[in-house]
């Protein structure tokens, strides 16, 4: 796995894109709350607005990769990512603020994980999965990269000044790995085989399934938790009396963890079932989160939140498509698996948004008893979709 250039040159480029488009913002949404004088829900509002577009230009950019135009795609992307960064170093109204947010969400769509794994698939076919762990592996650096630099860089030169160098960084470095990568991929990939298209009441009857929308719930309560807890990270840590230098190097951990998440996953595959993996993230996060309530008091707690909370969270990422596929069948997966990542994106979109509200109601001690709910929420909702399926086998 360790050999195939193609694919390291497309992890690295992955994790540098992650790094400077989607971490950018938990790590610098204190400094712009500071300089720009912008309440904190305006300014999670434009994160928010950003996924929702990544999410509904996914089809757009899942067409581009079946025409053979993948290559160009995820590196236009990365490129006009890096722009709109520039753009950002001058903003100075709300409204154009928002402007950039939202052109990066669409580049976001372009250049993040779904068409890299979608690239990879379509050119590697049943042979892509080392390739996509190996990607997962190295892009879960990205926060370990963004958040310290972010910091350093801001102390040092302002966020303005940090952005430029991100955008250089994105320009010099990473759009020219996602090149070497991605045209190495396409060219050595295999011919697609198409599949017979069935009868459209056919391909979209899953939607009548309470099983589906039971299952794609669950994990989009996830993605909420997940999103809340990102975005608002140093903000909490900082509520609860952390000093800044601990918060970030807390922020840089969870990527690591979430590495060694999925390692722990693969050397336990063998003995535990997806469903067994599935239960543990929901109940490994909800503990994280009651471990983050209490760092006020025992900061200690801290530790324990950034190993589980990585941890769950890198499994997730890896375990949804396969417990997908185990509860909803493989006919017609594509578009079952399609239309629940999209429910997991809305959830993503509008965690940053939601949480601030929950915020301004009534703190941070407020909001991560709220997330702690919505964890058993999904977990409840999972085991339906579990006892649901069994049924109907």
């Amino acid at each position: 796995m360790l050999k195939d250039r193609a694919v390291i040159f497309l992890a690295i480029g992955q994790t540098l894109v992650w790094a400077g488009l989607y971490y950018v913002f938990p790590a610098l949404l204190v400094r712009w709350e500071q300089s720009l004088g912008w309440s904190r829900v305006d300014l999670t509002a434009a994160i928010t607005l950003a996924i929702f577009v990544s999410a509904f230009a996914a089809p757009f950019a899942g067409r581009l990769i079946d025409t053979g135009k993948g290559t160009l795609m995820m590196v236009g992307s990365t490129l006009l990512g890096a722009i709109c960064l520039l753009a950002l170093s001058f903003v100075t109204e709300l409204r154009d603020f928002y402007l950039v947010w939202g052109l990066i969400g669409v580049m976001m769509a372009g250049c993040l994980y779904e068409p890299c794994f979608a690239l990879i698939t379509h050119a590697r076919g049943v042979n892509a999965k080392q390739a996509i762990i190996l990607v997962t592996l190295v892009a879960g650096f990205a926060s370990t990269i963004s958040f310290p630099s972010a910091h350093a860089l801001s102390e040092a030169f302002g966020w303005r000044v940090t952005v430029q160098i991100f955008a250089a960084v994105l320009i010099l470095v990473a759009a020219p790995l996602m090149w070497l990568g991605a045209r190495a991929v396409e060219r050595a990939g295999n011919l697609t085989r198409v599949q017979p298209e069935e009868h459209q009441s056919h391909r979209h009857a899953f939607l009548l399934r309470p099983v589906f929308w039971f299952l794609s719930l669950s994990f989009a309560f996830l993605a909420v938790v997940h999103g809340v807890t990102i975005h608002h990270f140093l903000p909490i840590l900082y509520d609860r009396g952390i000093h800044a230098d601990v918060a970030i190097m807390a922020a840089s951990f969870i990527g690591p963890m979430q590495v060694a998440g999925r390692l722990a996953m693969m050397a336990a595959e063998r003995h535990v079932t997806t469903n067994e993996i599935t239960i543990t993230c929901f109940v490994v996060v909800g503990i994280s989160i009651l471990l983050l309530l209490n760092t006020a008091s025992t900061p200690t707690l801290l530790v324990g939140f950034v190993i589980l909370f990585g941890a769950g969270h890198g499994v997730v990422s890896i375990i949804r498509p396969l417990i997908a596929r185990n509860i909803l069948g493989e006919n017609n997966f594509g578009a079952k698996f399609g239309a629940m990542a999209l429910l997991y994106l809305v959830g993503s979109a509008s965690a940053p948004y939601l949480g601030s509200l929950v915020w301004g109601i009534g703190g941070y001690n407020l909001v991560l008893p709220v997330l702690i709910v919505l964890v058993m929420v999904g977990l409840g909702l999972y085991l339906i979709a579990q006892r649901l399926s069994h049924k109907q086998l």
